[in-house]
């Protein structure tokens, strides 16, 4: 299991964990940066704060899954939006938030950078997340 701290003596995060941490013997799952491309390959969202990160957490999602792992079970994040404007990046964060993502709260990192890897793409999630083992438990 992951234990998440909210340490009390800093300023309370808005909806993520301060540390996690993971006993050794745990599997984890290390994922490369969910993106906001359908399946076939096309952008969704062009312009669309919102929407591409709705795209990027239905796939990250899918990546979870395909490994054994969920939303729920992801203890660490880093959140790419390319915009200089903390509105922006909060117009991403609240949608974060509403996935579930957040539940826990797993440890997170939210960056405001000038580009990323696709023309047009203006969110990328990378996550760590606790995988579980065949019988359904973790570790």
């Amino acid at each position: 299991m992951v234990r998440r701290t909210v340490v009390p003596s800093l300023f309370p995060p808005p909806g993520y964990a301060h540390a996690a941490v993971v006993e050794t013997g745990r599997r984890l799952a290390f994922l490369a940066g969910s993106v906001p491309l359908d399946k076939d390959g096309t952008l969704v969202g062009p312009g669309d704060f919102a929407a591409q990160a709705e795209q990027v957490l239905a796939n990250l999602r899918t990546a979870l899954h395909a490994v054994g792992s969920d939303l729920d079970r992801v203890v660490t994040t880093d959140v790419y939006v390319v915009s200089s404007d903390p509105a922006d990046l909060s117009r991403v964060w609240d949608v974060v938030h509403a996935s579930g993502l957040t539940t826990g709260p797993h440890t997170s990192t939210l960056l405001g950078v000038a580009c990323l890897g696709y023309t047009g793409q203006l969110v990328e999630i990378t996550a760590v997340a606790e995988v579980a083992e065949a019988d359904g438990t973790t570790g």
